[in-house]
């Protein structure tokens, strides 16, 4: 009797193991640029088949691979990437740029442009295109990784996904928030960005408006708001899907609908309740605010069975 309580147990935990079993292969991958090289994340389905390759493209700020910074862990990248991963599409996600300067480094920090990382990420593209390893290469873009990605992947690969991509140019995005915010730095607000728009750095404004046009900041700024989504778009001749969750904060859904109107052939996708960072949120904003920070809460599935459903059609 005990021998068959024995018995049944090693069988319990060896189907248990092969249900756990990895299903991909992870590799770190480094990829030169004319800037910097570009470090991350390859994860590689187990099968002899050619697989497609998602590009995932992070969002704002100095965001890793894994969607996280310095004041905010919670995965979100990674847990994608890992959920494509399992289901037989590999993934690769890197390190934005500037987390690979030092501080010696500001002089060329604030030189960096909008430009920059889109051919940062044209580069990375190349790389995989030239190892002719993939069926097809997906680029996907989070936030504003979305206008990055979006004008990479023009005649440069199959497919493009936007996650919570702005569906206008950041000075009308700019504009709304300090109007919901704070109303009365409304006009201030709109008199630096004419200027920025012109190409004219600006050197006095309202003190309370320097944490988003430091003088530092206005150049990337200024190669920044030249690009309009909805017109790059519209340039785009291979299939599009746009996505956005109800309880995104940070971008509304409206922005999808926007980007999804510019493209008529685009799909798009809105997730109940799923916020800015792919994660499940039902209850209120600080239920919201506290998911940018818990690195254990799992991302939606229903965001990786649309992506897996749109790449395999």
């Amino acid at each position: 009797m005990k021998f068959k309580n024995i018995t049944l147990f090693i069988l319990l935990v060896s189907t248990f193991a092969i249900a756990q079993e990895i299903k991909y292969n992870e590799t770190e991958i480094n990829i030169p640029t004319n800037t910097v090289t570009l470090k991350g994340t390859l994860l590689t389905p187990n099968s002899e088949k050619k697989c497609e390759l998602v590009i995932l493209i992070p969002g704002s700020g100095p965001t890793d691979r894994d969607g996280n910074n310095v004041m905010m862990k919670n995965n979100s990248l990674k847990l994608l990437a890992e959920g494509l991963a399992s289901n037989n599409i590999a993934t690769y996600r890197f390190d934005k740029s500037v987390l690979s300067y030092t501080k010696e480094d500001k002089a060329t920090i604030d030189s960096l442009t909008f430009d920059v990382f889109i051919e940062e990420a044209k580069s990375v593209i190349q790389y995989f295109k030239n190892t002719h390893n993939y069926s097809k290469i997906i680029v996907t873009g989070h936030s504003q990784g979305s206008l990055v990605g979006l004008i990479a992947s023009k005649n440069n690969s199959d497919g493009f996904i936007s996650i919570a991509g702005a569906g206008r140019t950041i000075d009308e995005v700019l504009v709304e928030q300090i109007s919901k915010q704070a109303p009365f730095l409304k006009d201030e607000t709109e008199r630096v960005l004419s200027e920025l728009k012109k190409g004219n750095t600006v050197d006095e404004f309202n003190p309370m408006l320097i944490s988003i046009f430091n003088k530092s900041v206005q150049p990337f700024l200024i190669s920044w708001i030249k690009y309009n989504p909805q017109i790059e778009l519209k340039k785009l001749t291979i299939p599009v899907l746009i996505i956005n969750g109800t309880n995104d904060i940070q971008v509304a859904i409206s922005e999808a609908e926007l980007l999804h109107a510019a493209n008529s052939t685009s799909e798009l996708v809105i997730i109940e309740n799923m916020n800015h960072i792919f994660k499940e949120i039902k209850g209120d904003v600080n239920e919201n605010m506290s998911s940018y920070t818990n690195p254990d809460l799992p991302i939606m599935t229903n965001l990786i069975t649309s992506i897996v459903e749109f790449i395999k059609e």
